[in-house]
Parts: C-alpha cells; sequence; structure tokens
C-alpha cells in the first residue's frame, strides 16, 4: 500500500508543473522566493479552471503587497470562489486560543465563512459537501511545530475532502524556521489529539506542502486527490526575514518571527503551572511563575546552550496565568539562530525549573504528555534526568521519523 501510494504521488507531482523543484538560480537569490499563491496567480489560476473554489485560510494568506488572497481571487473573474473555510482563531483572526468565528458571510466579499475548528472525518466531510465546492484550497502559514494546530487543520481537511470526494491543492510557503532538520520527540499515537494527530517529531522542519505528501502516503486510511503549488527560491537553510514576505501574526500568542523561533521549545510550558507568557508582549519568549527568581536563569545558563542566552526577568501578564500579578522567570534570547536548538532549549528549561523551583508541578491532566507526545519526558525530568538523558530518550524513534521525512521533501 505504501509502495503504490507513494507511486501515485511521484506521478501527480511529475505531472504538475508547479510541482517541479524550485530552479538552482532561483533558490540563491532569496528575493525572489515566490509562493505558491503567487505562482498559481501568475499561471492564471489554471490549476483551478473551471472548478467551483473554496478554500481554507486565515489573515496568514496574504500577497507580498499585504493583501488578503480571498479579496484579490473573489475581484478576479478567472478563479470562481465560491466559500472560505476558518481554522482556530477565525478566518479574520478574530477569536483567541481555543476559538473560533463560527458560520457568517464575509462583510468584505459576503462570501460565505464555514468554521471547521474541531471538527473532522464526516461532520467536516459534510460542511465541504453542502459549500458545494469542487476543489479546496489551503493556504495558511505554519510556524514549524507539531503542535500548532494549522497543520493538523490541513490533515482533517485532506481527510475531509477525500471522503467528500473533493480535489485539494495545496498552496506553499516557507517553514519560518527554517526546513533543516527535525527534531524532538514522536508523538505516540495513543496521546493523538487535536495538537498532534500523528507521529511526526516536535519540530518537523517541513513545508505545508511537505507535510500534506507525507500526510497522504503515510497516514490519511485513503489518498485525497492531492496537488500541491510549491514555491521557487525558497532554500532549507532561510528563516523567514529572508523571504521578503510581511510577517502576519498566525495566532494572536505568535506576533513575531522571533516567537516562531522559540515556539517548538517553550510551548511545552503549557503543560507546567509556570506562564509561558501569554499576556505579555513576548510570549514563550517570557518564562515564570510567582516565587521564581534569578536562580533560574543562572542554573539554565550553567548548561551553556547553543545560540541563546538568559536574562532574569519580571513581568505581569494582562490574561492567562497569574494574570495581573508580577512574577519572576527568565527571558530567551536567541543570539545565534543557527546554532540554536528550540527543543532542546525547552527541555532544558523544564529540568531547571524544576531543580530550583520548589513549587513546580505538571498540569493535573497531564497536557505536557500530549505536548510531547508521550510520557517520556515527565517520567524522566520527575525521576531527575538531566537535559541530555531526556533528549536521548526519543533518538532512536527520531531517527526513524527522519528517514520517512526524507521521501517528502520537496526543497533543497
Amino acid at each position: 500500500m505504501r509502495l503504490s501510494r507513494r507511486a501515485l504521488l511521484a506521478a501527480t507531482t511529475a505531472a504538475t508543473a508547479f510541482s517541479s523543484a524550485p530552479p538552482a538560480s532561483a533558490a540563491r537569490h532569496p528575493q525572489r522566493l515566490h509562493t505558491g499563491f503567487e505562482r498559481l496567480l501568475a499561471n492564471g489560476y489554471a490549476q483551478l479552471d473551471g472548478q467551483r473554489v473554496g478554500i481554507v485560510t486565515n489573515p496568514t494568506g496574504i500577497t507580498r503587497d499585504a493583501r488578503h488572497i480571498v479579496d484579490v481571487m473573489h475581484a478576479d473573474d478567472r478563479v470562481n470562489l465560491i466559500a472560505v473555510f476558518g481554522p482556530e482563531h477565525g478566518f479574520r483572526g478574530t477569536a483567541q486560543a481555543g476559538g473560533s468565528e463560527g458560520r457568517y458571510d464575509d462583510p468584505a466579499t459576503g462570501l460565505p465563512v464555514y468554521d471547521t475548528y474541531l471538527k473532522s472525518g464526516r461532520p467536516l466531510a459534510d460542511i465541504f459537501t453542502a459549500s458545494d465546492v469542487d476543489t479546496v484550497v489551503f493556504d495558511i502559514q505554519d510556524v514549524g511545530a507539531r503542535f500548532y494546530t494549522y497543520i493538523w487543520t490541513l490533515y482533517d481537511c485532506m481527510e475531509a475532502a477525500q471522503l467528500a470526494g473533493k480535489r485539494f491543492v495545496v498552496l506553499d510557503r516557507p517553514n519560518p524556521v527554517t526546513g533543516r532538520a527535525a527534531q524532538g520527540p514522536v508523538l505516540h499515537k495513543e496521546f493523538a489529539t487535536f495538537v498532534g494527530r500523528q507521529p511526526i517529531s516536535q519540530a518537523h522542519g517541513m513545508t505545508v506542502a511537505e507535510l500534506a505528501r507525507l500526510f497522504n502516503g503515510e497516514f490519511l486510511a485513503a489518498p485525497v486527490a492531492l496537488e500541491t503549488v510549491l514555491m521557487t527560491g525558497w532554500k532549507r537553510s532561510e528563516f523567514s526575514d529572508t523571504s521578503g514576505l510581511p510577517w502576519v501574526p498566525p495566532s494572536p500568542n505568535m506576533p513575531t518571527p522571533d516567537t516562531a523561533l522559540v515556539y517548538s521549545g517553550t510551548c511545552l510550558f503549557e503543560g507546567t503551572n509556570l506562564s509561558e507568557g501569554r499576556g505579555t508582549t513576548r510570549p514563550f519568549e517570557l518564562l515564570g511563575a510567582e516565587g521564581v527568581d534569578g536562580r533560574w536563569a543562572a542554573a539554565v545558563g550553567e548548561l551553556a546552550l547553543p545560540g541563546v542566552h538568559f536574562r532574569e526577568a519580571y513581568f505581569a501578564p494582562t490574561f492567562s496565568k497569574f494574570q495581573g500579578r508580577t512574577i519572576g522567570g527568565v527571558q530567551i534570547h536567541v543570539h545565534d539562530r543557527a546554532a540554536y536548538d528550540p527543543v532542546r532549549t525547552g527541555i532544558a528549561l523544564l529540568v531547571t525549573a524544576k531543580r530550583v523551583w520548589s513549587g513546580f508541578a505538571w498540569r493535573s491532566d497531564n497536557w505536557i504528555d500530549k505536548l510531547t507526545g508521550s510520557t517520556q519526558v515527565r517520567t524522566a525530568i520527575d525521576a531527575g534526568a538531566g537535559p541530555d538523558e531526556v533528549v536521548a530518550g526519543w533518538q532512536e524513534e527520531l531517527a526513524a521519523f527522519r528517514a520517512t521525512r526524507r521521501e517528502y521533501l520537496l526543497y533543497r
């Protein structure tokens, strides 16, 4: 089954002009990067010709001059856009974490907007059927972490499109924290939730088009009719600020590319009783709790982790944990992002926080296990393991995932 799927995917890619690898000359010039949408537009929406189109997107679905692609497509007679599908936080991005915008008609375009958040399988397929689309398009900026829910919106929509008999087209965008390597623990299927549906690593190092191919070839019960419109001019080693594209916060607590850089490690603090910096201007870069003092920054600083410094910090979150109370902790300062390992850094911060602060506790629902994908991290830290020992515990599974991942990479 796996071999035939991969052969089918390879044939589909070869038959689609947009799915060719980016030219070497373009890859040498980051300013020449063109997103999947830019290439689709440049070809007059040829891949959508004669189709009733619906698009899964959010505020990150923009052009280089910061226009939303829904507004651009709606105004263009060459494409028949008839529906929009909103993920967590909503199509226009008005909802906080764990929320969505519901079903409404978009005031700017009059298009019906359907809510996909927390919907999957047959109920989501029924939404695609009711919308009367022929093709579902996906264009959302990911940030490279397994627990960022947009990639599982991608997965759920691919599954639902297959059930509803719809085509599925992914418009690719850069991974803002590079596509150099997969890092961190791999999800165990018994811990699957909306922050991790399938066994991929905590920092996957892939673009959404690459993930879509991986999902189709490895995880979906039946593959969807998938097409990908790739970028040109993107290299795996490039960070978001080399792209020339404007940064739009993919969610309310992802304000800058710096947030994305640390997120795949420090989001683990959602599984503890410490603040992960929500309610500050530096979420996921500021971490802390009442009773934490400078000993934490000193302890993690002594580990001499590559590419990062830690500053003793005090702050008062405006919402979420410790709302309105001044707490102590650390601020993360990445000084060499090429050397920085966000997942190992996140583990080191957990280990040292538990050692220096007697009030440290995991969330009572063991949410940390859902974030890391198994009990391994929590139980190792509770047993007194150091960062290197914790990280060693997932290397065999990570190596297996890296081998699988390699087959679906599309860029150099």
